[in-house]
Order: structure tokens, then sequence, then C-alpha cells
């Protein structure tokens, strides 16, 4: 398997971006940009996943339309991608029973471009891996997450860690640890807790 290197690597701004989109919540064909989301003040979470009308992915996409209103409230845009046409997209959308709760962006990188950029695209599939990444509304690369094809994902996972990454950007000054919910108690690196991080916890 050959896979492009990861252009966008975390902690760095990843470049503008454009797709053709199908909309499931319009039921019409559009365009996504980074630089659009980023102007709109949003997070934005790229869900990539190999193919339409294949077996895991209708799982993932299902498990993700389950938890898109969290993320939604917590300012993100949601973007499932693939390197099917918007065509496909729509059609699957339309017809699979375990899609039809799905109301967020379906994106077409029929060139591979875009996964590509993120690391994920398998050359000798034309396909891409089921990889998740959240870019904060400065257009930083905050989380990256990688499967291959035979392993789906968890997004109740992605909600905790839109949560923690929320948190953070309001609160730059402090970490969130293991399992970290909202409310939970973070911690402020420093000298003070070198050593002592389960004491700081306990407090």
């Amino acid at each position: 398997m050959d896979t492009a290197p990861l252009t966008a690597s975390v902690g760095s701004f990843v470049p503008n971006f454009e797709m053709e989109t199908y909309e499931p919540a319009q039921g019409d064909f559009g365009k996504v940009s980074l630089d659009a989301i980023k102007k709109s003040g949003k997070w934005t979470i790229l869900v990539f996943y190999p193919a339409d009308f294949t077996f895991v992915c209708p799982t993932e996409l299902a498990d993700l339309a389950e938890q898109h209103a969290k993320l939604a409230e917590l300012g993100a845009t949601v973007i499932a991608v693939s390197t099917d046409t918007k065509f496909s997209h729509m059609v699957w959308r339309n017809t699979e029973g375990l899609m039809k709760n799905v109301k967020y962006t379906l994106a077409a990188d029929t060139t591979g471009t875009v996964s590509r950029l993120f690391g994920v695209y398998d050359a000798a599939t034309g396909l891409a891996l089921r990889g998740t990444f959240i870019i904060n509304p400065e257009g930083k690369l905050v989380s990256s997450e990688v499967n291959f094809y035979n392993v789906g994902r968890n997004a109740a996972e992605l909600v905790r860690k839109m949560e923690a990454n929320v948190h953070l950007i309001a609160n730059p000054s402090e970490a969130c640890p293991a399992n970290w919910t909202p409310g939970a108690k973070t911690l402020r690196p420093g000298k003070d807790i070198v050593g002592n991080v389960a004491a700081a916890l306990a407090n």
C-alpha cells in the first residue's frame, strides 16, 4: 500500500482546499472550501472513508449522523469525504437505509488531492483510509486519527475530542487529561505539578 506523506500535520495550518459536494439537507449539489468555513468562524471536521456502497462505511456515517447535532452545537462543520463523485454520494445517501439520517455534507475528492493532503490516500486502490481530522477556526489542525479499511470509528469519541478542543481554545493555559469530559477537572501545566499530577487532579 502506497500512501502519500502527511502534508497537513498536527499543529500546523492547513492550506485551503475545495471540493464539490452533495448536500443532503438541501437535496442539491454544492461546493465547500476551508477558507469559507474559516470565514464563518467554525471548526472543520473531515471524516474520510473508503467508498460509497461499501460495508463498514454506512455504519460509520450513520453513527456520525447520530452525533451531528452535538458537533454542530460545538461550532463544527462536518464533512464526510471519499473519492467517489457527488452523483454517487447522492444515490448512495438516498438508497442506503443506514444513510437516511445523514444531513451533513458529503464531499467528492475525485482526484484524491485532499486525501493526499491529509496522508490518507491509498494509491494502490484510489481510495482513502478512515481518517478523521479536526481543524480549528483559525485553520490549524489539532487532531488526527487514521484507521485501516476494516476498523470503524466511534463518533462519540469524536464529540469528546471536540468538546476538549473547544474548551482549550477558550482556556489555552489548561490541558485535558485522559477521558476528560466537560465539567471535569483540567490540568495547568507548570513546575508545581511535575511528578504530582495525581494530587493536582485530586485537589
